[in-house]
């Protein structure tokens, strides 16, 4: 078959949503690439601002950043690829770069290096230099370099790259404009420089001068020929499926090239270079290469540069003391949540219900039917006052502590500290980062469990993800706590006794965590767990300021405004149920009275099921729920003090027991609405979704079962 009269990507490279849409012809699109943990997304958010939108690659569960910026009367469209080592399409991260720099037609594409780390990051740059010369290197962190007394010779490495190199300081915004003034250079093709060409072994040479003329001749310059002439060389089936896919036919179906590249193949294999020492030894001539490149250009003042970070690691990271350590900060970030919140949620719940009668007054003041008024104010809004209340103060405290940790370069350790248990239980060490994302909110876990690659591994991550305690689950946990087993301590001990049992708990939410995961992975999970890099980045000084706003704005806010979203109807109808009476009874006590024989097994009682069952929305709601049933409201109802809330629990019959059986089914029940639904979009399948419903629910209810039932038969002994 001959294709090489077809002229490719003119419409297959818009499939799969690899072509980025201009709104005028003159627009440039930079593709900005780089290892993780080297400021990339600091130079990208630096550059465009607000002025950029999230979503999914298509047909992937990884992220896809856009943003655009106006610079010289131009504007650009600025897209963040994943953080990737390579595009040796070892992962799913690798596949999107290779194939975005490769298909998507790019005008220039940014490399993101680290100062401190220069060698390992230009790896990276010379696979992409090999795909296109249209790159500019930026070598971010230079302040961070300065202080551990590396220098860098900028004008050497340009010269001996043959591309713009550009040094900057992101998160001071140092560099930036000279940055900018190389991208529009490279984007508008006024560069000037030969881009250095790897020349690899006169043999490799020889196997791809008998392969590329006819791969030239077919993609017509569209991507690099050498270079797509090295990946058949070296039998890279995900590329050849990228190509068939987006080119709309097979190249190897074309019998010259096909024939070629078995030729070359025999060449090399006589040459003493079978399949597996080809990519060796094209591997071993980019690192020979980094290695020149950095002996010539970079200057370590200071030898044991990176003495600090290992002093502080071999603390961190130790088997003795690193997890102790983990779970005092894990402690330390929980009592300061804890302490922190209950005051500006005191006051963010007296704000809002002293709008309540306001609201009211003015649906009587139209005239509107009283049962609208109920739904709208004593069912929706009384609702949404409550999870705001709840949910807001502890996430505006807890998201930037974690935010710190993350910026700082300390959850890398963590990830670290657990990789071995995780690879224990047959799953990915990444597991932990997302775990840890989870105790804030659930569905941000969720969606963070993007960054594993394996998809067998993802949804054991995902599956999982529901037991630890999230951010809407603390105030059940810690009110019970504070009632039933701390009210004996006072002042600071009794918010350090409360602390230590939340800890405890979510200790114990880890560890069914670990045990599921294995369970998972020996049953319909089964896989060999898979093997990843995992960089601990040097330490940084945290930017306060960004991190809170970052924080706040890309995680309390956008978890708050899914939990309203899926609050304001359940408001509706518990208010409905409440009101509406069979009999002597409303709907809400006949539903109770049904639950409550199975409720009795598992150490819970009819009302508490159903306050659980109703707070699936969202599980700040359960406590209110509970109070409105116990006290006979027809809308949900806060006493003002815990002690009242104690009484009216013993009153109903609440024992030790009773408080024990709850917090458990508490830490391990089915996920709340909004976790639910951002499962069923990120596995787009209702089977895995209803799995994470079902596997946490089924576990809660056995160990509830066994904890009553074992206090039950101490009692009779």
């Amino acid at each position: 078959m001959d294709f090489k009269g077809i002229a490719p990507f003119e419409i297959n490279s818009k499939y799969r949503g690899l072509h980025i849409e201009k709104k005028a012809q003159s627009d440039k699109i930079i593709a900005l690439a780089g290892n993780p943990n080297v400021g990339k997304s600091t130079v990208f958010n630096s550059l465009t601002g607000l002025n950029q939108h999230t979503g999914n690659w298509p047909g992937k569960t990884v992220m896809n950043t856009q943003g655009k910026y106006t610079y010289r009367n131009n504007n650009y469209i600025i897209v963040d690829m994943p953080g990737t080592y390579s595009l040796m399409s070892n992962s799913t991260e690798e596949e999107i770069a290779r194939d975005f720099i490769c298909f998507g037609q790019p005008d220039a594409v940014v490399v993101i290096a680290d100062a401190t780390c220069l060698e390992r990051n230009l790896n990276l740059l010379l696979q992409i230099m090999e795909m296109t010369g249209n790159v500019v290197l930026c070598v971010n962190l230079m302040d961070e370099a300065g202080k551990k007394k590396i220098r860098i010779n900028l004008d050497i490495l340009s010269e001996q790259l043959g591309i713009p190199v550009v040094g900057t300081s992101a998160r001071s915004k140092k560099g930036l404009g000279k940055l900018l003034d190389a991208v529009a250079s490279v984007a508008e093709n006024r560069a000037g420089a030969e881009p250095l060409c790897l020349i690899y072994s006169d043999e490799i040479e020889t196997a791809v001068s008998m392969v590329e003329p006819s791969v030239s001749a077919c993609l017509h310059e569209s991507v690099s020929s050498r270079w797509v002439s090295l990946r058949l060389l070296d039998a890279d089936d995900s590329l050849l499926n990228s190509l068939t896919e987006y080119l709309g036919y097979d190249i190897m179906q074309d019998e010259e090239i096909s024939d070629n590249v078995a030729k070359a193949r025999l060449y090399l294999a006589e040459k003493g270079i079978p399949p597996e020492e080809f990519a060796n030894q094209v591997v071993e001539r980019i690192v020979k290469t980094c290695e020149n490149l950095s002996r010539e250009t970079i200057i370590y003042e200071k030898k044991e540069y990176a003495d600090f970070d290992r002093k502080i690691d071999k603390i961190l990271t130790s088997k003795l003391t690193g997890v102790p350590i983990m779970i005092l900060l894990l402690f330390g970030v929980f009592w300061l949540t804890i302490s922190g919140a209950n005051v500006p949620s005191n006051l963010l719940a007296e704000g809002l219900f002293s709008l309540e009668k306001p609201i009211s007054n003015f649906f009587i003041w139209i005239s509107a039917p009283e049962w609208i008024r109920g739904i709208l104010v004593d069912g929706v809004y009384r609702t949404l006052a409550w999870v705001i209340s709840v949910m807001l103060p502890p996430m505006a405290i807890f998201f930037p502590l974690f935010t710190l940790l993350e910026d700082s370069g300390y959850l890398p350790r963590i990830a670290f500290n657990l990789d071995n248990y995780f690879r224990k239980a047959c799953a990915h060490g990444k597991q932990a980062l997302t775990m840890c994302m989870g105790f804030g909110c659930n569905a941000a876990g969720v969606i963070g469990c993007r960054i594993i690659d394996s998809p067998r591994e993802r949804l054991i991550a995902i599956i999982t993800n529901n037991f630890v305690p999230c951010n809407g689950r603390f105030p059940t946990l810690i009110a019970i706590i504070m009632m039933f087993f701390a009210g004996t301590a006072g002042g600071v001990f009794q918010s350090a006794v409360s602390t230590l049992m939340l800890t405890g708990m979510v200790v114990l939410g880890v560890a069914m965590t670990l045990l599921v995961s294995k369970l998972l992975s020996k049953t319909i999970l089964k896989g060999i767990p898979s093997s990843f890099i995992l960089e601990l980045p040097p330490y940084r000084k945290p930017q306060i300021g960004r991190v809170i706003i970052r924080s706040i704005l890309d995680r309390t806010l956008f978890v708050l405004s899914r939990a309203i979203a899926v609050a304001a109807p359940a408001g509706f109808i518990i208010w409905i149920l409440a009101n509406i009476n069979v009999g002597d009874l409303n709907l809400l006590s006949h539903c109770a009275g049904f639950l409550d024989p199975f409720a009795k097994l598992i150490g819970l009682d009819g009302y508490i099921l159903l306050a659980f069952i109703l707070g699936f929305p969202a599980n700040e709601i359960v406590i209110p729920i509970i109070i409105m049933s116990y006290m006979a409201e027809g809308s949900l109802t806060e006493l003002s003090t815990l002690s009242e809330l104690h009484t009216l629990l013993i009153d109903h019959g609440w024992t030790w027991l009773t408080a024990v059986c709850t917090m458990l089914f508490s830490l391990m029940h089915w996920p709340c609405g909004t976790t639910f639904l951002t499962i069923l979009k990120e596995t787009k399948s209702r089977k895995w979704a209803f799995l994470s419903f079902l596997i946490p629910t089924v576990i809660g209810i056995i160990l509830c079962f066994i904890t009553a039932t074992t206090a039950k038969i101490f009692s009779l002994l």
